[in-house]
């Protein structure tokens, strides 16, 4: 159960919030109160009002009316710059990091540090990157560049870049969507810190476990309202939910899985090796196959993903689809195969943040709707309208730009992409992350759904559950290579563990080794 804060007193009201785009109320007369020194969840349904909310804090946004009071005072926030000199930090969902910048110069931008000639002190900015970033146990090379680092690292790279700033209020949306349990731990004993020294922490999370843990109260919105703000001791994650969804029945999250296919294997991939990254890679899909992979961070399972599209090049290794060989070179060439990637960086390798619904949907299938020279806008909306109902999409309108959107809507536009495509084989790499309950439930019908539809599927999560509660067979990665596939009812959280960490021959049976062996009969798991 987490503590009271340490201090009292108020340190942020926030009276009657409303918030409104193009006429659509998004906020609607929010109030409540944050205590200096607690650590507050913010948690709601994907368009529940959250992030606008948080930006609004944070300067991104201006209220329609209503008013924040920090410590007392009436105060306009009319920007971040001034945010940041009020104390107030953002640790964002999206990450705000330039690619061709390294570690430190990211972590330091907008507040770069000179020394007495004027010029930029690099080494002091090394110096202290590299502490705080030891002080996350994270450890990144502070000259790297971003663009070499993996999602979960680029996500230790905003929080350095927050608790640099000495923030009073430091608000995290979403921070642990792709960190592993040792690093989430590591993080919250930080975030105890942090509160320990009178600093104030927004807390935005769907992981109701998480809110439970680490929180001192909670505030549910829906529907851009407010529902409640309770104390976590006093409330259950059943509660929260039902204050999230605003109704009562609760089926399973997972659909009844899917008997694994015995026959019709459509993609083979045979020891690929991407040199420092994968080794001798064997797997096998299967028609209408709900496929998973698991491993720590690191254990190359976006690489293989990325190798099997073209967006990366094998040293060697072969893939074949229904028996026949490929030569991907380039995503273009896995389209044409009916091969479809949805990617974990949603924002920096998925979406485009300045498109319209319809834009972003018809990236990659653009071909289709054109008419000569001339794009047959009509075709395109007309499909966009259908997406936008079947994968309930919350937008005011088809030509609202993405970067309005909330992230699960974000989410559902480019699963939409994908799916414009007609795959049949289709990878999804953390699929639901930064998503909430009711649309993770949505999204695993949905993949449910394909799979009885013939489409095969290939789901990456570092959400145990998740792989769990979708797959009859998972993969399990460590350092570049398979060390185990699991099937049936050998499918759980500790045996996955014990080859993900390297100790698989610790009284597990009936898995499988890292050639697709069985632990328990010798038989091929293929």
């Amino acid at each position: 159960m987490a503590n009271k804060p340490d201090s009292a007193g108020d340190i942020l009201s926030i009276e009657k919030i409303t918030k409104k785009f193009s006429g659509v109320r998004v906020l609607d007369t929010i109030s409540f109160t944050i205590q200096r020194g607690e650590i507050m969840g913010l948690i709601g349904e994907n368009g529940a009002g959250k992030s606008t909310l948080i930006k609004i804090i944070s300067g991104i946004y201006q209220p329609s009316s209503g008013a924040l009071r920090l410590e007392g005072r009436e105060t306009e926030i009319p920007d971040y710059i001034t945010a940041k000199k009020l104390g107030i930090a953002i640790v964002p969902q999206e990450f705000n990091l330039i690619n061709t910048l390294t570690v430190f110069e990211n972590i330091f931008l907008g507040n770069e540090i000179r020394n007495k000639a004027g010029l930029l002190d690099k080494p002091r900015m090394r110096e202290l990157a590299a502490k705080q970033l030891e002080r996350l146990k994270m450890p990144i090379e502070v000259n790297h560049l971003i663009s070499n680092l993996s999602v979960a690292e680029k996500q230790m790279v905003e929080i350095s870049k927050a608790l640099m700033l000495d923030a009073k209020i430091l608000i995290m949306d979403e921070p642990t969507t792709t960190l592993t349990g040792h690093e989430v731990e590591t993080l919250f004993s930080l975030m105890r810190d942090l509160k320990k020294q009178g600093v104030t922490i927004i807390f935005v999370s769907h992981k109701l476990n998480e809110i439970k843990t680490i929180c001192d109260r909670v505030t549910v919105l829906r529907d851009g309202k407010l529902i409640s703000v309770n104390e976590v001791f006093s409330i259950n994650e059943e509660d929260i939910a039902r204050y999230m969804i605003g109704r009562t029945d609760f089926r399973q999250i997972f659909p009844p899985k899917l008997p694994r296919p015995v026959e019709n294997v459509v993609l083979e991939a045979e020891n690929i090796t991407i040199d420092g990254l994968l080794r001798d890679v064997n797997f096998s899909l299967r028609k209408g196959e709900i496929l998973g992979f698991a491993g720590l961070v690191g254990s190359g399972r976006t690489e293989l993903a990325e190798a099997i599209m073209g967006l990366r090049g094998r040293n060697s290794g072969t893939l074949k689809l229904n028996g026949k060989v490929l030569q991907i070179r380039s995503a273009a060439d896995a389209v044409r195969y009916k091969l479809g990637y949805l990617s974990e960086d949603r924002q920096g390798k998925g979406i485009v943040q300045g498109f319209n619904l319809s834009q972003n949907i018809t990236l990659i299938s653009l071909r289709q709707y054109l008419w000569g020279a001339f794009i047959n806008k009509q075709a395109e909306m007309a499909k966009t309208r259908e997406y936008i109902k079947a994968f309930r999409i919350m937008a005011a309108s088809q030509r609202m730009a993405l970067r309005y959107l909330s992230g699960g809507n974000q989410q559902k536009v480019y699963l939409s992409r994908w799916m414009d495509t007609d795959p049949e084989i289709l990878i999804l790499d953390e699929p639901t992350r930064g998503i909430d309950v009711n649309a993770k439930q949505e999204i695993y019908e949905f993949i449910h759904q394909l799979a009885e539809r013939g489409i095969s599927c290939i789901v990456i999560s570092s959400e145990l559950e998740e792989v769990i509660g979708l797959c009859s067979r998972v993969y399990i990665m460590r350092e570049g290579s398979i060390s185990g596939c699991l099937e049936g009812n050998h499918v759980n959280e500790e045996e996955i563990m014990f080859h993900a960490t390297g100790i698989s021959g610790n009284g597990v049976s009936g898995g499988a080794n890292a050639s697709g062996e069985s632990l328990s009969s010798g038989r091929k798991i293929r």
